[in-house]
């Protein structure tokens, strides 16, 4: 079954198609800036790569892009969770059907959220006898390693897209909480002048995160920051975040924020986190939490 972290991973690219250009730069690869795109669902570019055989073939993202420099390919965007054996051989039959069909130049990028799959999928796969292969698959891949951590909101707000991908990959880093932050501060702006925009992806983003404990962080920057948003998404992840955001929930996020940025926490304190019964004081101790140096300051003069 196909996650909607895996969605996440490739359908950004559909959003922003320049987005390619700007991720890749970080491979050392560089591209003009596309004046022209032909989205996944367009004629004649579907998805769907099946011949008259009984297995399916199909490729997660599939855009015609068309450069300022007058370049003209076709990029095929592969979400991919764990190294599998059976995958190079897939994405050689992609490259030398779109090839065939469409005679223009097909590109693979294969994006990946952990380092261990984005190192398998980086490897030359070579077609043929050793002396003298005849095809070698040659992805080109984002990971952890490729994709920058945008922690700043400055940063964010500059490149939106950019920043939902990098959290998508950075989701399991201890650097996913300051990526969220930064990530609210741009989508409260950017809300102001286009709220069906941010919505989108707000959608992506709580998409991305998956199961991660970050997602978790998510929802409750949602329901204590993000309160301006109209959007029936919004509204729903506020419903949830108010839902799931009771006593326990809202201390395991103080924890988890404190753990993310390197807090020490004692035992007592965990202890008396987790003891809050207090919504109101735990929504305190959760602004603090994400500028505290210490569970001092996270305290205050707070009773909970």
């Amino acid at each position: 079954m196909v996650s909607s972290s895996h969605e996440t991973l490739h359908r950004i690219f559909q959003e922003d198609p320049g987005l390619f250009v700007r991720a890749v730069k970080g491979v050392g690869v560089t591209f003009a800036d596309p004046v022209a795109a032909v989205p996944v669902a367009a004629v004649p570019f579907p998805t769907d790569l099946t011949e008259n055989r009984p297995v399916e073939r199909r490729v997660d993202t599939l855009l015609r892009l068309e450069t300022g420099d007058g370049a003209r390919f076709l990029l095929a965007v592969e979400s991919q969770g764990k190294p599998d054996s059976d995958k190079p051989a897939s994405w050689a039959y992609y490259l030398s059907h779109l090839h065939a069909k469409y005679r223009l130049p097909p590109l693979l990028l294969v994006v990946c959220a952990d380092r261990r799959t984005a190192d398998w999928a980086s490897r030359h796969v070579d077609i043929g006898p050793v002396q003298w292969p005849s095809l070698t698959v040659r992805p080109l891949v984002l990971g952890p390693d490729s994709l920058p951590v945008i922690n700043s909101p400055d940063e964010a707000a500059r490149d939106i897209p950019l920043t939902v991908l990098s959290m998508a990959v950075h989701r399991r880093d201890p650097d996913a909480g300051a990526i969220l932050k930064a990530l609210a501060t741009a989508l409260k702006d950017l809300s102001a002048d286009d709220e069906s925009t941010a919505s989108k992806f707000i959608e992506l983003t709580e998409q991305g995160l998956g199961t991660t404990p970050a997602a978790n962080l998510w929802r409750q920057i949602m329901a204590a920051d993000l309160s301006f948003f109209q959007s029936q998404t919004a509204q729903n992840l506020r419903a949830e975040g108010r839902e799931e955001g009771r006593a326990v929930g809202r201390a395991e996020v103080v924890l988890l924020l404190l753990g993310d940025r390197g807090v020490e926490v004692s035992e007592e304190a965990r202890e008396r986190i987790l003891g809050c019964q207090d919504l109101e004081i735990l929504d305190v101790w959760l602004r603090r939490a994400t500028t505290a140096v210490s569970v001092a300051e996270v305290f205050g003069d707070t009773e909970g």
